[in-house]
């Protein structure tokens, strides 16, 4: 069953187009996304026989000079699809990516509340943070970056990657149909991620030139 991708300039998106999303049983509430419509650029809806299972709010933008692919919002309904859905989300991002950033290397980052949504990263390079890796200084100071731009700076420790609270405007939104494959080291990434308070882990990764022209092909 094929999945129909669609990306739209925000602005583009109408009450109902919203309320759709809100309605379509992930994390987000109507409010949620209106707050995605204002602070993010492009959306993206994933549909399978003209329902929505899944959308993407994202902006492709130069942070110190750097190209970047930043998920404001991301959310994979809870159906058998889900896996397809989300490589059909990441593949658009990708594209969209490679036609702005031709024969560069991009800096992919978004925010998590839970190791599920990781499977997302899984074609990203020098991902960060990483079970048993050490951050270095430019590391850390891309996590700086990224928490300053997702707005969650304010209780963000560089240490950790993670946002304590206040941190769930947007995220990535995906719960995995094979839990039992995730890793106890990577699920102790989130040991400090009290989702109840709103927190968040910052992660990004990397998609150098000659992978971003694979993974954004059409």
């Amino acid at each position: 069953m094929a999945i129909q991708v669609d990306t739209r300039d925000c602005a583009a998106l109408s009450d109902a187009d919203l309320d759709e999303m809100a309605s379509m049983g992930g994390a987000f509430d109507i409010g949620s996304v209106s707050k995605a419509k204002e602070d993010w650029v492009l959306s993206t809806a994933a549909r399978v026989d003209g329902v929505l299972h899944g959308f993407m709010f994202s902006t492709l933008e130069r942070i110190g000079g750097t190209p970047c692919v930043l998920l404001g919002m991301l959310s994979v309904k809870r159906s058998s699809k889900r896996d397809q859905v989300l490589k059909s989300l990441m593949a658009q991002a990708y594209h969209r990516a490679l036609m702005a950033f031709p024969d560069e290397d991009v800096v992919v980052g978004t925010r998590f509340v839970r190791p599920d949504g990781l499977e997302a990263f899984k074609s990203l390079t020098e991902l960060i943070p990483r079970p048993a890796h050490r951050a270095v200084g430019e590391e850390r100071a891309w996590g700086r970056r990224l928490a300053k731009r997702f707005g969650v700076d304010a209780t963000y420790d560089e240490q950790t990657f993670v946002a304590k609270t206040n941190g769930q405007s947007g995220f990535l939104d995906h719960e995995t149909l094979k839990p039992e494959k995730i890793s106890p080291e990577v699920a102790a990434q989130f040991a400090t991620v009290n989702a109840k308070k709103g927190g968040v882990l910052v992660v990004h990764g990397w998609t150098m030139a000659e992978n971003l022209v694979k993974l954004g092909a059409r």
